[in-house]
């Protein structure tokens, strides 16, 4: 196992909390002590039989638990999914049929592979110990919480000052959700930002049985291709994973570059090297990757994780084609240029006879009129490390192919 600290930088990626962090620290020395694997939780209402890489944040972060040496549990819960998550909802959510849970579970079980090792996963369901809880067991749970602390959760709070309907077995949810901790043993569970009173509420009942308790990590909700709506595919702004190669190469290249960041550190198994390089290329700074290029990486593996690299080729292949058919002429001149060097846009569009000199070229840059493999570039101090043939636009007219020799 790595070090505590190793450990802690690989999980406090992308995370928004983590309580207590001390209390993680301590449990990951004793882990690494005694050599056994933390027992790190995330469960799933199988509310919806596709995923988007959205409800992938979570998934990945067990990932990378798992990457460092842990049991990852995935937790499906079709227990409490027939009572119908009330997380951010200003109404009682209509409880799904035992039929539709199942069917829905099945699908998730085939999707979540596509990131998660199967051979080092623990697939759980809640019904299997909630399902056996008798009424007596159930009021005994329900004892432990007053409506007061639930209360505090914000979406109650907000239906109960505004007189909208709660019914009793809302209340529930956290509890359940609370008691899986418990059955479980749970040392570390995630949730999105969202979760966070539920997760709390499985610490209390810990404690409260004489469990360690857990520690609560969550994540950020991810936005859509919008880069302002958390992503929905009620507002279409999502990546399927089950769509095809090309829809998520495609859908992946037209996202901004500062939520390429984001997409970098919530989904994407680059090492935190590359990630800062990207970071940089974003910003302009020295030592970055290029932003375009960075998308296409990006792209790349996310098709690959869940279509296979054979259809992550294809699809960068067709994304190249489509743009040089639909923006760049057949006939553009070729330049060659040392592979691996870093090159100043300014004498690079020089060398490619694109513009005249060092000042038109800086000028075309701050007039929006440089474009590379189509990606606008907006600093003229830009450097571009050449790994990839790439096609060099000024105005509308000029085009040049740069080809790494």
């Amino acid at each position: 196992m790595k070090s505590v600290s190793e450990q802690m930088a690989v999980i406090r990626r992308g995370a928004v909390e983590i309580l207590v962090e001390s209390e993680l620290e301590e449990k990951l020395a004793r882990s690494i002590e005694s050599g056994k694997p933390l027992r790190i939780k995330a469960g799933f209402d199988p509310t919806a039989p596709d995923l988007h890489v959205g409800h992938t944040v979570l998934i990945q972060k067990l990932k990378q638990f798992q990457d460092l040496g842990h049991q990852v549990i995935f937790l499906i819960g079709d227990f409490t999914g027939m009572i119908g998550d009330p997380t951010g909802k200003n109404e009682t959510r209509k409880p799904l049929t035992r039929e539709q849970v199942l069917e829905n579970a099945e699908t998730y079980r085939e999707q979540v592979f596509k990131i998660l090792d199967p051979a080092r996963t623990e697939i759980a369901f809640n019904s299997t110990w909630m399902g056996k809880m008798t009424s007596s067991e159930m009021i005994t749970l329900a004892s432990r919480y007053t409506v007061a602390r639930m209360l505090e959760r914000d979406d109650f709070h907000k239906r109960f000052t505004s007189q909208q309907p709660i019914a009793i077995h809302e209340f529930l949810y956290p509890l359940v959700q609370g008691y899986d901790s418990v059955a479980l043993q749970a040392d570390v569970e995630l949730g999105g930002t969202d979760q966070k009173f539920n997760l709390l509420v499985g610490r209390e009942l810990q404690k409260q049985v004489g469990q360690r308790p857990q520690t609560v990590l969550t994540m950020p909700l991810l936005e859509g291709l919008d880069g302002v709506n958390k992503m929905s595919k009620s507002l279409g702004n999502y990546i399927g994973i089950t769509e095809p190669p090309k829809e998520i190469y495609g859908k992946t290249m037209s996202i901004s570059d500062e939520l390429m960041v984001r997409y970098y550190e919530l989904l994407s198994d680059v090492d935190l090297a590359t990630l800062e390089r990207v970071r940089r290329g974003v910003a302009g700074e020295d030592g970055g990757m290029h932003p375009m290029e960075a998308k296409k990486v990006l792209a790349h593996e996310l098709v690959a994780r869940f279509h296979g690299r054979a259809a992550a080729d294809r699809a960068a292949e067709e994304f190249v084609q489509q743009f040089r058919q639909k923006e760049i002429p057949d006939d553009i001149p070729e330049v060659a240029a040392a592979a691996g060097d870093r090159v100043w846009i300014c004498k690079l569009l020089v060398d490619a006879g694109l513009v005249a000199s060092n000042g038109e070229a800086r000028r075309m840059v701050r007039q929006g009129g440089v474009r590379i493999d189509g990606e606008k570039v907006s600093d003229a101090d830009l450097e571009i490390e050449l790994s990839a043939p790439l096609v060099l636009q000024v105005g509308k007219r000029r085009f040049a192919r740069v080809i790494p020799a």
